[in-house]
């Protein structure tokens, strides 16, 4: 089938299956505290599925949980772990029957604020409609709930679940269903908010000490023009594909990057043979492959940075190894592939962001511009047993 057809019809048709179930569960008001730090916005929640302490416990189980996975071999933990920021240093993600993606499993940081999800899709905007992917996802098949739905469900009639259900929805008769099991799903995902770096604590708690002399001074470098880097990767998470209460403008920024510009077979010409032209692999094309726009050619969503030294391998197909070449893609304006597939020169990509422009750092810059970047990383995130893996303490 289509790329873009099962596409389409996985996140559009499945939520039609629950729409009714939704529809009929009526949700409480929120009694849920965000842990903000006085002057942070609180994030936007669908008001079918209110925050609640009850609902991000329950979310946390089924998070680490392996039987949400048709053969019990993976959970979303797999691929998002918590002290890679919930990230995974591989390339590509692998599904639990071992098929491998072709993208990079991105952190989960700050997933409340954003207001598109996925690396490249502008019609996901809600994490309770994102999650039927990994969930129900044919291809490629990442838990691959389909076909097995009532054997799963059947998995969560084990202790502790029957109480934690109970607890998150107690205006719920019916049982267990899928809908239940995404807003736990999402509501958890909700909470994974990272807030204490050291560039939180001296730009928003007033430490003028939390910063050192190096990083301050990649910081300037990081916000200066010279470099543009806070164009794509700003405000407070460091990402233009930003939306909370105070905000509820959205951007949908995503961006080419000048990552590749490579020869592709186009489609066949009028007299019957097939041409080349350039541009992103056929693999994937990023934005393009939804919007069917020529325009939108390598075009993806700019992650946030915060946590940004966990989460190697870098952009959407883990093909950057490390943070210093990601630098030195940027400062060449594009990645110039002389071998190997995917021969061609970024740096000419004509849909490349005009932001994309290219720089000059000494070495002493860079390794200040690296300080910067390190010092969004927040260990108390990462170390929060409010999101470590529950089940630990149940064997």
């Amino acid at each position: 089938m289509n790329k873009l057809i099962w596409l389409g019809l996985l996140v559009f048709s499945i939520p039609l299956i629950y729409l009714a179930t939704t529809l009929s569960q009526p949700e409480p008001k929120s009694d849920y505290r965000w842990p903000l730090a006085q002057g942070f916005p609180k994030p936007q929640v669908p008001e079918s599925n209110p925050m609640s302490q009850a609902k991000v416990e329950l979310g946390r189980y089924l998070f680490y949980d392996k039987a949400l996975s048709a053969n019990q071999t993976q959970s979303c933990a797999s691929c998002h772990i918590q002290s890679l920021a919930f990230s995974e240093a591989k390339p590509v993600s692998v599904g639990s029957t071992g098929e491998f993606h072709r993208r990079n499993s991105p952190g989960l940081i700050n997933i409340a604020y954003n207001k598109t999800l996925t690396w490249a899709h502008d019609g996901l905007t809600d994490i309770e409609q994102q999650l039927l992917l990994p969930i129900f996802g044919e291809n490629p098949i990442e838990l691959g709930a389909i076909g097995h739905e009532d054997e799963i469900l059947a998995r969560l009639q084990r202790s502790p679940y029957p109480e934690l259900f109970k607890q998150a929805f107690p205006n719920t008769k019916s049982e267990v269903d899928f809908v239940q099991v995404t807003q736990a799903l999402s509501s958890f995902v909700r909470s994974l908010l990272s807030l204490n770096s050291p560039f939180d604590r001296y730009a928003y708690q007033g430490q003028d000490e939390a910063l050192n002399t190096q990083e301050l001074a990649g910081m300037d470098l990081f916000f200066s023009e010279r470099l543009e880097c806070h164009h794509c990767h700003g405000g407070f998470n460091f990402t233009q594909s930003t939306s909370h209460e105070k905000q509820p403008l959205d951007k949908r920024p995503f961006h080419n990057t000048g990552l590749y510009y490579t020869e592709r077979p186009s489609l066949a010409s009028t007299s019957g043979t097939m041409t080349q032209n350039l541009g992103y692999p056929e693999k994937d094309r990023g934005l393009a492959e939804i919007t069917i726009n020529p325009m939108d050619d390598g075009r993806f969503r700019a992650p946030s940075l915060r946590n940004i030294a966990l989460t190697a391998p870098y952009m959407h197909d883990g093909s950057v190894v490390t943070l210093e070449e990601v630098l030195e893609i940027y400062a060449a304006g594009g990645r110039n592939i002389t071998d190997g597939d995917y021969q061609g020169d970024g740096r000419l990509n004509p849909l490349k962001s005009p932001f994309i422009k290219g720089f000059t750092l000494t070495d002493k810059e860079k390794e200040q511009l690296l300080a910067f970047l390190h010092s969004l990383t927040d260990e108390e995130f990462i170390n929060n047993p409010a999101f470590s893996d529950p089940w630990l303490d149940t064997k």
